[in-house]
């Protein structure tokens, strides 16, 4: 077996920003309702337009250049989504048709906001056991297209992006850069994350997400690390599943990372889903906040209950 490493990464979001003042306008809320209760001040909003591969495929571009690579290059691509409206042709091949790549494996994944992380892991064992050498890894969701915008306590959470990571094998001696994952779920809490309906709308019971991501979540986060050798003191980055600064904050500070950057890019995108992780982690090395090769812990969770992570080196 060889090793896997991210080569690239790359991110998108809707030009269009929706800010509290504005949300105030259009449900029963305020700009200190929200930012004291979520953190969030912005999210950007796709059209109706803009669908879900869009995105997606804005996002996967942007990785392959980074990466060096064309569309041809890819022989599977996986999105984690759980905002695909239409089941057929899947996002992953609309994404291919986007980017006029060859004959790729193409899978959606849908973990909703752990998805990414489980698209990841899924992407390095496909590469280990020899059946893709490049896989281009998506995270997309159209957030704002399943709200319910007479719940406040919901429709201020959500967002639209994308982000999107280029795995390849390591090289000749080269360290893995993407760590064994750790992944599971809490079936009998299922019903507390919900997208459900005809249309599909997003409903969930926030304090029992909040409750047992921040009890329970942080023993297992400590637990990704251990699986890749590295201690919670040795990260150089933490990058959560950006649901909420009041679940962010506590659990990276029990987790005991205490000299990485904490992502919290929830502050202005709001809870994109799958898309969180891999747009906050785009986002901190496109500003030089982690170095390549720095230790990175990537920890998706929420709906299923499901929860996923893996440590990985920065690109």
């Amino acid at each position: 077996m060889t090793g896997t490493r991210i080569a690239a990464l790359g991110h998108y979001q809707p030009a269009k920003v929706l800010t509290n003042h504005e949300l105030a306008t259009m449900v029963d809320t305020s700009d200190e309702w929200i930012s004291s209760r979520v953190g969030i001040k912005t999210r950007h909003v796709a059209g109706p337009d803009e669908p879900v591969d869009e995105l997606a495929a804005h996002a996967g571009a942007k990785a392959l250049a980074a990466a060096g690579l064309v569309p041809e290059d890819i022989d599977m691509v996986l999105v984690a989504t759980s905002t695909a409206i239409n089941r057929s042709p899947n996002m992953a091949a609309r994404v291919a048709a986007r980017l006029g790549m060859g004959s790729p494996a193409v899978m959606d994944l849908n973990v909703v906001c752990a998805g990414f992380t489980h698209a990841l892991a899924t992407a390095d064992h496909a590469v280990r056991a020899g059946s893709a050498s490049r896989v281009l890894v998506i995270g997309a969701d159209k957030m704002t297209e399943i709200a319910d915008w007479t719940d406040r306590t919901t429709c201020v959470l959500l967002g639209d992006g994308a982000g999107a990571a280029v795995v390849v094998a390591t090289g000749p001696g080269e360290e893995p850069g993407i760590g064994p994952v750790l992944w599971g779920s809490v079936p009998e809490m299922g019903h507390a994350v919900r997208i459900e309906g005809t249309p599909p709308v997003f409903a969930q019971e926030g304090q029992s997400v909040y409750r047992w991501a921040t009890t329970q979540l942080p023993p297992i986060a400590r637990k990704v690390c251990e699986r890749a050798g590295v201690t919670p003191e040795e990260l150089a980055g933490v990058v959560l599943h950006q649901a909420n600064l009041r679940i962010i904050e506590p659990l990276a500070q029990k987790i005991g990372a205490v000299n990485a950057v904490i992502a919290r890019d929830v502050v202005d995108s709001g809870n994109t889903s799958a898309a969180s992780i891999p747009m906050a982690l785009s986002k901190l090395v496109e500003r030089g906040e982690i170095q390549a090769g720095d230790p990175v812990l990537l920890f998706g969770f929420g709906g299923n209950l499901s929860y996923g992570g893996q440590v990985v080196r920065c690109p």
